[in-house]
């Protein structure tokens, strides 16, 4: 039998930056993944949508990973390996259905400008928020990056408690339950900055009216902020091969065609794998697994091994809205109707009515509907890294986060869903509806386009069984299923019943987003349990 010191089951950010960080700390690490290829929600494919053409076809930005623990802690061997980030001074920008547009900039005094600009006072109000928001920046994205249920989080809620005195602390608690309307009512006047800021939320799979995205709508508007919205040189592809190269080189293992269909187990202890073909893969020290709960809890674990409230809390974890992609291939960059220099600079680019329509489609796609004005999220990757796209050439990643998963019916009433199998003719019906609202800003779209692919949520979880009902961030993000409450309120952070066996990937703490936050916390607590004496280890 096949032996590691550690076994990552699947392939996704968090599982490859557990596995590398293993390996550097010199343990033998063996990664099984079922798919054909490594990288979970990273796919890049060449010659797609037309030949010449590189496109991550799921998950293309990478701020988080680059803007969290896990690049410093890998990045000389990133580096080694040539993986290279491109950013701009522009991740944000915004086009209303009236024209007007907004952007947020890295540079404070740009935005602030801007945001003068729509409405005066707004400039403040954005300088403001960075000022206060940003003074607790260490408490905010501290709750994102540590195990809550532990030592490490019982010292930040006592260094909140420092910080911000108990008044202080409870008051940081009600804006952290407030909605994303809350809060850009009641600091920017302008719509068009609300339709700025407000589709970011749908980044976390929430709407600008649900409790908590207030929150996310402040975190992400500051990391935008300070960071950016890198891409890597040549495709997310390059992070895998090079994240999975560092394992190999130690000595490890990276195989992809290798479904395991069994966590076994021996004396509550996490013992190994056995794979689809028969065949067993023991694991000396611990096993990670980057799968849902219900993956986790209710088919590789044996039921013996699970308490019966746990398999309970699996049962009862949700999904949220389906996702869909439109990947365009143009003949030159994209000409926008309004504001080009700047627009056509920009990494990400809303296109919405705005604020209330974005709530509308999230309330549809919430009933099951087919959104008649979905929000659109059109990406420029080639506006930061040009190699993906011929010389000249230009691209749009566009993705819908307002999709259901298993349509009932259209808002519009125009398409005919059926039974709501996402057929190829209904994926590419509901396509055309958005290519047609984004064509209406994007000038060249009909004359410059030269290849199209699109994916729809059964593509989705076809792919990746994560991605369950094509559910992007593996498991709806409201707050009864966020930070202590991830995956759910019957396990801790992400241990789990079973000695040995940790949870990792975007369904549990911190959540989606392409950080590998997860795998790092799980990495830290299986180090130091080896350093503990044997009796002492959990």
């Amino acid at each position: 039998m096949t032996e590691h010191d550690v076994v990552v089951v699947g392939s996704g950010i968090n599982a490859l930056v557990a596995a590398a960080t293993l390996a550097r700390a010199g343990r033998d690490v063996g990664v099984y993944e079922r798919a054909p290829r490594l990288g979970g929600a990273i796919r890049t494919e060449t010659d797609t949508p037309a030949p010449g053409y590189t496109t991550d076809l799921l998950s293309c930005w990478h701020p988080l990973f680059v803007g969290g623990p896990a690049y410093p802690a890998l990045q000389d061997e990133l580096d080694r390996r040539g993986v290279v980030y491109r950013n701009t001074d522009l991740p944000s920008a915004a086009v209303l259905t009236d024209g007007s547009t907004a952007v947020l900039s890295t540079d404070a005094d740009v935005t602030a400008a801007d945001f003068e600009r729509l409405a005066p006072g707004d400039g403040e109000a954005w300088q403001s928020f960075l000022t206060e928001f940003g003074s607790r920046a260490g408490l905010a994205f501290g709750a994102l990056g540590t195990e809550l249920v532990s030592l490490d989080g019982l010292r930040l809620a006592l260094t909140a408690l420092w910080q911000l005195g108990p008044r202080g602390l409870l008051q940081f608690g009600a804006e952290g339950l407030e909605s994303a309307r809350s809060w850009l009512s009641g600091r920017f006047t302008s719509p068009t900055v609300h339709g700025l800021l407000s589709p970011w939320v749908g980044h976390e799979g929430l709407g600008p009216d649900d409790a908590f995205s207030g929150f996310i709508n402040k975190v992400i508007a500051l990391a935008l902020a300070q960071g950016g919205c890198p891409v890597p040189v040549g495709g997310g592809v390059r992070l895998v091969e090079a994240l999975a190269g560092i394992v190999t080189d130690a000595g490890g293992t990276a195989r992809t065609d290798a479904d395991v269909v069994r966590i076994e187990t021996a004396g509550g202890r996490a013992t190994g794998v056995a794979l689809a073909d028969g065949e067993r893969i023991g694991a000396r020290e611990a096993v990670l697994a980057s799968v849902t709960p219900q993956a986790l809890y209710l088919r590789l674990l044996p039921g013996s091994a699970v308490p019966a409230d746990v398999r309970d809390a699996a049962r009862g974890y949700r999904y949220g809205r389906g996702d869909m992609q439109v990947h365009l291939a143009l003949s030159e960059p994209p000409r926008w109707a309004d504001d080009q220099d700047r627009l056509s600079r920009a990494a990400i680019v809303h296109v919405s009515g705005g604020m209330d329509d974005v709530s509308r489609a999230v309330n549809e796609a919430q009933r099951h509907l087919l959104p008649a004005h979905p929000t659109i999220v059109a990406g420029q990757p080639a506006a930061l890294d040009p190699t993906r796209v011929p010389a000249g050439a230009g691209a749009l990643w566009l993705q819908l986060q307002e999709t259901p998963g298993r349509p009932v019916g259209d808002a519009a009433g125009e398409i005919d869903v059926g039974d709501g199998t996402w057929t190829e003719d209904l994926r590419e019906r509901y396509a055309d509806r958005v290519v047609d609202r984004l064509g209406r800003h994007v000038t060249n779209l009909d004359s410059a386009l030269v290849g199209r692919r699109v994916l729809s949520p059964g593509d989705l979880e076809a792919w990746n069984s994560n991605l369950v009902g094509g559910d992007p961030y593996s498991g709806a993000c409201t707050l009864d299923q966020f930070l202590v409450w991830r995956p759910t309120a019957r396990t801790r952070g992400h241990r789990t019943p079973v000695r040995g066996l940790w949870h990792i990937g975007a369904s549990t703490h911190p959540g989606p987003g392409l950080g590998g936050a997860s795998g790092l916390l799980a990495v830290q607590q299986v180090l130091a349990r080896g350093r503990r004496p044997a009796l002492l280890r959990r």
